[in-house]
């Protein structure tokens, strides 16, 4: 008779006390800045013709689209190539701080505003993986994706250790002046009435998140007690779990629907739907390779019916956790091939990292000790030290604030 009660309390205690699938958030994290870090790179000598004042898509354009749309965008508030350049500037630094994650919190806010302000300065630039990258941004905010594998991971790790030596932690400074700086602009684009000029959900998120930054900080400084900080700590934790199945569902609703819509035409049931795109010059980076794929028949037909059966099933498959295993690698393999055969790395990195997490944590502990031992060898060899190992709870302390 009490089963039912017990497990709903125990349900509701592993929301609210811990923040879930900190090593999934964290390649969340890691994957999608990377992507957006990378195309900033690559569209580096470009970036005029694609965001510039002065490229074919003009700011007087976008400014009667964004009126329209009521979309947000930090690239109409100023008509210049200084500010063009500094927004450009600001999202390739948001996106190198977030990927090794450098006060994560407030640099997820930054990608953000990076991600929403130039794909809506040009929206004709771009494909579905940019679609992904956008909403994606919006909610790694909400999510405590610097649990591990961040440098916010590590500054904790060590103001932990040196607390239980008995050592005096020097009060973090970096974080407060952040927050100075951010609340002076938000105020300045505010006050003269560019931030909520067509939009104000975004415009809203970024008064809410400085804000509660600010709370924090004075929770932690000032608090008699640690109801305030518990109070706090729950609250995150509802948001960051709550963020991550909205991701989830998200992944789950673009492969439903774009497996479902593949059933009701023909295209994908002769294997045109393959065949086509392998024979358009835009998108064979590898003619070659293009003609051998296409060169059967049976092959194009097993392609198309495979996908379309990987995608429909995918979100049925998620409470058998070793047929969902088996269909998210055919997932990561069917987008690696789309990076290659049709020449869109940066679509099929966002999804696969979108895949991401899906992963199992074993796989993902497997992969990061992986990755230490190689950069411990690697450290070995130019003649450095090796910090000894930190565990998940160590790693997970002290991220929320202006660290995280």
């Amino acid at each position: 008779m009490n089963r039912a009660p017990a497990t709903l309390s125990h349900a509701l205690t592993r929301v609210t006390e811990a923040a879930l699938g900190p090593y999934q958030s964290a390649v969340i994290r890691i994957g999608f800045a990377l992507t957006w870090l990378l195309y900033l790179l690559r569209e580096f000598p470009y970036r005029q013709e694609l965001y510039g004042p002065s490229g074919p898509w003009s700011l007087a354009m976008v400014r009667r689209l964004t009126g329209d749309n009521h979309a947000f965008t930090a690239l109409t508030w100023v008509n210049g190539q200084p500010w063009f350049e500094f927004c450009y500037a600001l999202a390739v630094l948001a996106g190198a701080a977030l990927l090794v994650g450098w006060r994560t919190r407030t640099a997820s806010v930054l990608f953000m505003v990076g991600v929403v302000s130039l794909q809506n300065r040009s929206i004709f630039i771009g494909d579905g993986g940019d679609n992904v990258l956008h909403l994606m941004s919006i909610y790694l905010v909400f999510t405590r994706c610097g649990q591990v594998w961040s440098l916010d991971a590590r500054r904790a790790a060590r103001a932990a250790a040196a607390r239980a030596r008995g050592e005096r932690v020097r009060a973090d400074r970096t974080g407060p002046a952040l927050w100075a700086v951010l609340g002076l602009a938000l105020v300045t684009a505010t006050a003269t009435g560019r931030l909520f000029g067509n939009s104000w959900l975004i415009p809203a998120l970024l008064w809410a998140v400085w804000a509660a930054l600010g709370l924090w900080w004075l929770v932690q400084r000032r608090a008699r007690s640690d109801e305030p900080r518990i109070l706090l700590d729950v609250i995150a934790n509802v948001l960051h779990n709550g963020a991550l199945v909205v991701i989830m569902a998200e992944a789950c609703l673009i492969y439903a629907t774009a497996g479902w819509y593949k059933i009701q035409g023909s295209r994908w049931q002769d294997g045109t739907a393959v065949y086509y795109p392998l024979h358009l010059d835009y998108f064979t980076p590898w003619p070659g390779l293009a003609g051998l794929l296409s060169a059967s028949a049976t092959m194009l037909t097993i392609v198309a019916y495979g996908t379309v059966t990987v995608q429909v099933a995918f979100p049925f498959t998620l409470f058998n956790r070793r047929v969902k295993n088996v269909l998210l690698v055919l997932l990561i393999l069917e987008h690696a091939v789309i990076a290659v055969a049709l020449g869109l790395p940066f679509f099929s990195l966002a999804m696969i990292t979108a895949d991401a997490v899906f992963l199992p944590t074993s796989f993902l502990l497997r992969i990061g000790r992986l990755a230490a031992r190689a950069r411990g060898r690697f450290v070995r060899e130019g003649g450095g030290t090796v910090p000894a190992p930190r565990s998940p709870e160590e790693s997970t302390s002290g991220h929320v604030g202006f660290t995280a």
